[in-house]
């Protein structure tokens, strides 16, 4: 396989997944992700990482062909694909408030229960909605606003330039997540330029979760 359209398509081949099933786990509008499987548009770097964060499949295999394209054999039959037109169906909704405490939001997923379900179309099922508070991701993310959210397992792939909530041992954030200068270290950036940027050891970093969709209004 000479090109990353063969290797993508090799994966698709491999879990039976159609072109319309692709766009939509990768929340891409299909005639775009036609244009790229084509030719006609690139693969930028933005749409490799959501590949292998979305797909989970290696990086350095999907640009290079080197290596193999899952870093655990086991992620070829645990992979999570519904079939061809069938949607993902509700994700849950929590009263939880994504920048407040220190405990993980995992943990307080399997202790809380949700208060009600929403139905957004290319989400994938893993996602939860939570709330946020405050006013550092304004006026991207809404004082009050809902984010949909799911855990990265490999944090070693960073979408440059995402909003993730980041885990650290004494607190939770919600920020855009930058290349730092120090490959050891990454820029925590808000929306709100009233809030400086914080540089951040990858090492300290408990858990990452990608936000896959915004859900804004503001609460007075």
């Amino acid at each position: 396989m000479e090109s990353i359209t063969a290797r993508l398509r090799h994966i698709m081949e491999l879990h039976r997944m159609t072109q319309r099933r692709l766009a939509e786990r990768l929340r891409l509008d299909p005639s775009n992700l036609s244009k790229v499987l084509s030719g006609k548009l690139p693969f930028t770097e933005g749409l490799v990482n959501r590949i292998v964060i979305d797909l989970g499949i290696s990086k350095k295999w999907l640009t290079t062909g080197e290596g193999l394209p899952y870093d655990k054999p086991s992620q070829v039959e645990t992979l999570p694909m519904p079939e061809p037109g069938e949607r993902p169906g509700p994700i849950p909704v929590y009263d939880i408030d994504v920048t407040a405490g220190c405990r993980s939001l995992e943990r307080l997923f399997g202790e809380t229960a949700p208060v009600g379900t929403i139905d957004i179309p290319g989400l994938s099922p893993d996602s939860s909605v939570v709330k946020v508070r405050g006013d550092s991701m304004a006026p991207r993310i809404a004082n009050g606003g809902y984010v949909a959210v799911r855990r990265i397992k490999d944090m070693r792939h960073i979408a440059w330039g995402q909003i993730y909530v980041v885990e650290l041992e004494e607190y939770r954030l919600i920020k855009y997540l930058r290349r730092h200068p120090d490959p050891s270290q990454v820029v925590l950036h808000s929306d709100n330029p009233a809030y400086d940027d914080m540089d951040v050891d990858r090492s300290d970093i408990l858990k990452l979760y990608v936000v896959e969709a915004i859900l804004n209004y503001e609460v007075q």
